[in-house]
């Protein structure tokens, strides 16, 4: 793909999202795939000043060692990469698979076992980015992969992936800017509120967010982006809630999900597809059957599904609910090698109210 607007994204990503300085050491994580867009970033870092480290990886050996590696293989975490997690300043990781099916057949138990064991990690990364001493931003490339998930061709594919990321318009900063600024009018609104309730068809779930805030998600950390998001009080969800848009994790599709909760755990869950695995996910640790976050969709250049969670979780007029890790910068306290993301679709007949006030009717916010 030989495009002006891959300039533009790379530009966006080490001026706007990880706001690179001279001197800086940036690493980008992606595979050959993605060879385009890493060597105008590759570029725009030189420029900047900044000193790039690129890691590229390729599929194949991560599932070689998902389906092959012994229990200590799968636990070991490279010393070397402690050691980039302590000198990087920012990061940049590029989704970019040849196979979205790949893991498919593996063992559920030990994708948790290798989750479970980049813990630590990620612990250590979040905690440097809550100091202020590290940045990251996720993307993703157009791939035939992606583009099969989502119905589309790839040069389809590749158009949507522009439009959601605003690389249509010649200054896509000033896009993202204009959206920060709606999204933070209303996490200023919420600021304060105390009770949230979702209704719509086969649902009526009720949560606190009192001591809890939204976080504005205007791009800088996942591109695209464009929503607003916080960790609701763990023990507070009270209430069942349906899932309207198929969830795809490890290459496997789960839908039609409904969960029920009480004293904010899960207590009841099924699935028209995938329940065996929606159930072992559940049962991976105790962290994993309470909400880490809640969340509304605001981006409305994303419209239809893609099974990417990346880009489904910002469609416009939706809200989506995520099992397992919460956000510590929201107020969050739940840990759990689980974040999995739900999308419920508010579009037709959906209503969030905000204590006594309705925030959202039929996708459309009204405050």
């Amino acid at each position: 793909m030989h495009d002006i607007r891959l300039a533009r994204w790379a530009r966006t990503l080490v001026d706007y999202c990880l706001q690179v300085q001279p001197g800086q050491l940036v690493a980008i994580q992606s595979t050959p795939l993605a060879v385009p867009l890493i060597e105008n970033i590759y570029r725009e870092l030189l420029r900047a000043g900044a000193y790039p480290l690129t890691l590229l990886s390729l599929d194949r050996l991560e599932e070689l060692l998902l389906r092959e590696g012994n229990d200590d293989q799968l636990q070991n975490t490279p010393s070397l990469h402690e050691g980039f997690a302590e000198r990087i300043a920012a990061r940049l990781g590029i989704e970019a698979a040849s196979n979205t099916s790949a893991l498919t057949t593996l063992d559920p138990g030990r994708l948790a076992m290798r989750r479970k064991a980049q813990g630590a990690l990620r612990n250590r990364l979040q905690q440097r980015e809550q100091e202020g001493s590290y940045r990251w931003c996720l993307t993703l490339y157009p791939t035939e992969a992606y583009a099969q998930d989502a119905g589309l061709s790839l040069s389809e594919f590749e158009e949507f992936v522009f439009e959601a990321c605003f690389l249509n318009d010649p200054d896509p900063a000033a896009r993202w800017r204009d959206l920060s600024q709606q999204q933070q009018r209303l996490v200023a609104w919420l600021e304060g509120k105390q009770r949230i309730r979702v209704l719509s068809e086969g649902t009526d779930l009720t949560l606190s967010i009192v001591g809890r805030r939204f976080i504005n998600s205007d791009g800088r950390r996942n591109f695209p982006s464009g929503e607003i998001f916080t960790s609701p009080v763990e023990e507070s969800l009270e209430g069942t809630i349906t899932f309207d848009l198929p969830s795809a994790v490890d290459g496997r599709l789960v839908e039609g999900i409904r969960l029920a909760f009480a004293g904010g755990k899960v207590v009841e869950a099924s699935a028209r597809q995938g329940q065996d695995y929606l159930l072992r996910m559940l049962d991976i640790d105790n962290g994993a059957r309470i909400a880490g976050e809640f969340a509304f969709g605001n981006n409305w250049n994303i419209q239809r599904s893609t099974r990417n969670i990346l880009f489904d979780e910002k469609i416009g007029g939706t809200i989506h609910l995520a099992l397992g890790a919460s956000y510590p910068e929201a107020g969050g306290q739940n840990r759990s090698a689980l974040h999995w993301d739900l999308i419920c679709d508010l579009r037709k007949g959906g209503e969030v109210w905000v204590d006594d006030t309705l925030f959202l009717k039929d996708g459309r916010i009204l405050i």
